[in-house]
């Protein structure tokens, strides 16, 4: 057991955001998104919610300082008319996690899809909300 560290975090998960470093990504796939066939590592936390996750992980990792959007998001494909709620709960963990306004881009579906195939690692969630996809780069600590 150790102290300070979320329970909602596995061991497999911690064991990756050890090993990542900076300028890597990790990708929290919501439930639709075909995570095993795009992930280099595919780690799995079925019946967890990406915004608890989220604030879990930034709890412990740094986003990327030196890059102008260290999270990117999937963008809704045109013709769903949709702006999803969960879209301003990651702006907000974000937001207070870094203690300042993290800049957050858009990017369209197939291009999400072939950069979740570079990221060191997919986190497979329980996640029902509709574009809940998100890539986060990670920093460094000072």
């Amino acid at each position: 057991m150790l102290k300070g560290i979320p329970p909602l975090l596995s061991p497999d998960l911690l064991k990756v955001l050890c090993e990542m470093g900076h300028g890597d990504e990790i990708v929290l796939a919501d439930s639709n998104f075909p995570a095993a066939s795009h992930a280099q590592r595919l780690i799995r936390a079925d019946g967890h919610s990406i915004p608890d996750l989220l604030e879990a992980i930034l709890t412990l990792f740094p986003l990327d300082t030196y890059v102008e959007h260290p999270i990117t998001l999937m963008a809704a494909v045109p013709g769903d008319d949709v702006k999803p709620v969960i879209w301003e709960q990651y702006q907000q963990i974000a937001n207070e996690k870094e203690s300042k306004s993290i800049s957050i881009e858009w990017i369209d579906r197939f291009s999400f899809y072939d950069r979740t195939k570079k990221t060191y690692a997919v986190v497979a969630t329980g996640e029902r909300a509709l574009y809940a996809n998100i890539i986060l780069k990670k920093g460094v600590i000072g």
